[in-house]
């Protein structure tokens, strides 16, 4: 039987209340609500996902790659398929020498071939089973995955899932925007190692934004660019020509 190619979906908001979260959020913490009073609205919108397995193999593909290699890439292996869903019954039969040639690494054609093997067997759930499997569990069946990580797994809950109350201490950005909300860092500065906190640091100050971890880590991520905002008007700033006073 072959697979009919599907109708490209649409982001799609969160189901959980953000309204509720952000309020809830900044009566907890003083400084992250002056942040979210900064940023503004929550406005994650949530990247579709037909299964795990085609999300898994975008992220693999994806990794150590600028967005527009990636794309590029990601492509070129959809394309292997025919315009059909990707499966992995597909993906195992398609020659080493194809993947080589839409750009795939040998390490990441291994790791795609280990997803497509752990997808088959069931230890890498159906959706509808995983939109039902506590966070740390959804981690600790997809990172049996060669080359699936704890972020990659964290990512995929926070925009595919939906999930409210997820925290990625290993991510540098939200690092990054701790430091800038909580710690020394002040934007235009260099980030030294110093400057960002450890997991423990993040984690005590996150006891407080239970259950909503995953939305105070999406406005971590806004004071990053916040701060390369300012970054970029004090250059612009400084790169105006001083004017003369009139004679």
């Amino acid at each position: 039987m072959t697979l009919r190619p599907r109708p490209a979906a649409r982001p799609r908001p969160v189901r959980y209340d953000s309204g509720l979260a952000c309020s809830t959020l900044a009566a907890k913490d003083r400084k992250l609500g002056q942040l979210i009073e900064r940023a503004g609205p929550f406005t994650l919108r949530l990247q579709p996902t037909e299964s795990p397995f085609e999300a898994l193999l975008e992220s693999i593909v994806h990794q150590q790659l600028n967005g527009r290699a990636a794309k590029t890439i990601h492509d070129r292996v959809l394309a292997l398929f025919q315009k059909n869903a990707p499966t992995p019954e597909t993906l195992l039969r398609l020659p080493e020498e194809r993947l080589r040639a839409a750009g795939l690494s040998a390490g990441k054609q291994a790791a795609l071939r280990d997803l497509a093997e752990k997808t088959i067997s069931g230890i890498v759930p159906t959706l509808s089973t995983l939109r039902r499997t506590p966070d740390e569990d959804v981690i600790a069946h997809l990172t049996q995955v060669r080359g699936i990580g704890i972020w990659t797994v964290e990512m995929l809950l926070i925009f595919r899932l939906g999930r409210p109350n997820v925290l990625p201490v290993g991510d540098y950005g939200v690092r990054k925007g701790f430091a800038l909300t909580f710690g020394t860092l002040r934007p235009g500065e260099r980030v030294q190692a110093e400057n960002l906190p450890d997991a423990a640091t993040m984690r005590r100050r996150a006891a407080r934004w239970q259950p909503w971890c995953s939305v105070a880590s999406w406005y971590l991520w806004r004071a990053c660019d916040l701060g390369r905002a300012c970054d970029l008007a004090a250059e612009q700033k400084d790169s105006k020509p001083v004017s003369r006073r009139k004679q």
